[in-house]
């Protein structure tokens, strides 16, 4: 009884990481994030539970960033700014085109969700690069 009171904890322990952090964090991200807390936690556990977290719709994936998947509590359809340089990940507070469509030559596609990444530098790092 114990042990799956344990596993359980670690589960939400995993996706309130996602939701608390504007970071957009990685499985990389969170793992070090809770060792700390579960000694015996495993980066094969972190994984496994965003997967499942993903199939349930819990979370979005967005991007791999910097060789890294990264991953959302926002499933809602919005934008980000990714950093080329640091890899931020950044919410974006503008709205989406209502008239993304395929072109000519691309029929049979049904577009079930929509996602706008914009890339370059964040702040931070456009001023060191100055």
């Amino acid at each position: 009884m114990k042990i799956r009171m344990n596993f359980s904890e670690k589960r939400q322990a995993i996706l309130d990481m996602v939701s608390i952090t504007p970071e957009h964090p990685s499985a990389e991200w969170i793992y070090y994030a809770l060792k700390p807390r579960f000694p015996n936690l495993s980066l094969g556990t972190v994984y496994r539970n965003l997967l499942r977290f993903k199939r349930e719709g819990m979370i979005r994936s967005l991007a791999v960033v910097n060789g890294q998947e990264r991953f959302d509590r926002n499933t809602s359809e919005h934008a980000h700014f990714i950093c080329d340089k640091c890899g931020a990940v950044v919410d974006l507070d503008i709205a989406l085109p209502e008239d993304i469509s395929l072109p000519a030559g691309h029929g049979g596609f049904e577009v079930t969700f929509r996602q706008l990444f914009l890339r370059g530098l964040c702040p931070a790092c456009a001023a060191k690069k100055e």
